[in-house]
């Protein structure tokens, strides 16, 4: 456990950014409520407007509604600071990411892509520890294992790998082997992985705001065209349309400042394991909005997440030798 060092004049300073690192924790549920929403939304939307158009719809409305918000702060002379990089992150953290997680939501179900979600933290861990040096302390490390244990155990009565039954939800879910669309979700979360330390790296200087604008600005500039060449032949409904409107300016760009502002304040590795939340978040909406019934297999589930969770954020800790 970490101990209280004396308080005199020579740490007065040191316990001030300690004070103001506490309401990273009011983000970080936050933003996995957000999230935990997006899957529904995508679904709602990927149906009509197919994957490249919503994709490319989400990143524009989200660069547009944080475009705005940058210009009333005054702060657009900072995105032309770091444009760049900011830009390219965009790449690695939603034009790609988006593309796949919208492709495989036509084929698996919302629950089971919000279960590979959660594999976000695994991936950021070693490219964190491979990258940054970034290695993960006893705690954190037993905290990722058991978080991702308990995303498996949610999982363990509703999905089945390839060969099984319940993998898909949607009409041509029997058309794709569920091999692929998980290939793909994986290839997402590495995707995140890397656009976390990238972050890390070479955009600690500039503020959440100017990070999140510029992300989704490069992600737009990337997906226009094929967004503008694979526009669907029937206009999209009114639900699709208020679907992808939620998805850009909620899931999306709000999320996104926030996300870049947990990496600031307590690094990618911690920041991601946000995506633990997200499928006890999304039972918990599934009751409140779709009236799905919950098991006492789910509940002992989000209960293990939430424990892994703790851990791996540093909420609580344990000392488990030198390395805790």
């Amino acid at each position: 456990m970490t101990q209280r060092p004396p308080l005199n004049a020579s740490n007065t300073v040191a316990a001030a950014p300690t004070a103001r690192a506490k309401p990273w924790r009011v983000d970080f549920i936050l933003l996995g409520a957000i999230w935990g929403s997006s899957f529904l939304a995508t679904r709602l939307s990927v149906v009509e407007f197919g994957t490249f158009a919503m994709a490319g719809m989400r990143v524009s409305i989200a660069a547009l509604t944080l475009l705005v918000i940058l210009a009333f702060k005054q702060r657009l002379p900072l995105l032309a600071q770091h444009w760049r990089k900011s830009f390219f992150v965009g790449l690695l953290n939603s034009g790609m990411p988006f593309v796949c997680f919208a492709w495989a939501l036509l084929y698996v179900s919302t629950g089971l892509t919000a279960i590979m979600n959660a594999t976000v933290p695994l991936f950021g861990a070693l490219v964190a520890w491979a990258w940054l040096k970034d290695r993960p302390t006893g705690s954190r490390a037993l905290g990722l294992a058991i978080g991702f244990i308990g995303v498996v155990l949610l999982a363990w009565d509703n999905v089945r790998l390839p060969g099984g039954s319940t993998a898909g939800t949607a009409s041509n879910a029997s058309a794709m082997n569920p091999i692929w669309p998980i290939l793909a979700l994986l290839f997402a979360c590495l995707c995140y992985g890397i656009a976390a330390s990238f972050t890390k790296r070479f955009l600690t200087q500039a503020p959440p705001l100017v990070t999140a604008a510029g992300s989704q600005c490069g992600a737009t500039l990337a997906l226009c065209a094929p967004m503008l060449w694979l526009w669907p032949a029937v206009n999209p409904g009114r639900t699709a349309w208020l679907a992808i409107l939620v998805s850009g300016v909620v899931c999306t760009g709000l999320a996104y400042i926030l996300y870049f502002r947990l990496i600031e304040r307590i690094g990618p590795a911690k920041a991601m394991t946000v995506t633990f939340l997200i499928p006890v978040l999304a039972v918990l909406m599934g009751v409140v909005f779709l009236h799905e019934a919950v098991t006492l297999w789910m509940l002992l589930s989000g209960l293990v997440i939430v424990c892994g969770t703790a851990l791996s954020t540093g909420l609580v800790s344990v000392p488990l030798g030198r390395g805790g």
